[in-house]
């Protein structure tokens, strides 16, 4: 089993109470919007990072992060990119490939809103973790916990970081 900690839109900003609640997980992803290398430096020294760029970062966040990132845990083929939209509104950039090949777990950020969805059509589920970051037009930091076992996505937990 393979314990994830999931944020997105952190803008500058990492929570110091991320480190306490991700500190049982065995890898963190980071679904773009990071801000500065720092904040992906902080969480690579605390546990195995895996993250994208979003479209507000810089080139020092893009040379050590691609703009999609596909990959297996466990059993389970996983997508995390920054402007991926949701179910019956995926963005055009993803659409064609996420139509033809989807995944079994599509996550992605920018929006700054917290989604979990099911994707019937596609049968994959889709997250977006909110923002964990201060800036943005969220009202709440947002971050989420998850296992994946096999095949198998569960224990989902949402966090509330407090107001933004």
């Amino acid at each position: 089993m393979t314990r994830i900690g999931l944020l997105s839109d952190t803008h500058n900003y990492l929570d110091p109470s991320v480190f306490e609640h991700f500190k049982d997980c065995d890898e963190i992803w980071h679904a773009g919007d990071v801000g500065n290398k720092s904040v992906t430096e902080q969480l690579e020294e605390f546990k195995p990072l895996k993250a994208v760029y979003g479209n507000i970062d810089g080139h020092d966040v893009r040379i050590s992060h691609p703009e999609h990132r596909r990959f297996m845990c466990e059993k389970v083929d996983v997508w995390i990119t920054h402007i991926g939209g949701y179910p019956n509104r995926y963005d055009k950039r993803v659409y064609d490939q996420i139509s033809s090949n989807p995944p079994k777990l599509f996550i992605c950020g920018h929006s700054h809103i917290l989604k979990v969805i099911y994707d019937k059509k596609l049968q994959l589920l889709h997250i977006n973790p909110g923002a964990a970051g201060k800036y943005g037009l969220h009202k709440v930091r947002t971050l989420i916990r998850f296992a994946i076992d096999g095949e198998e996505i569960k224990d989902l937990q949402i966090i509330e970081l407090g107001e933004r």
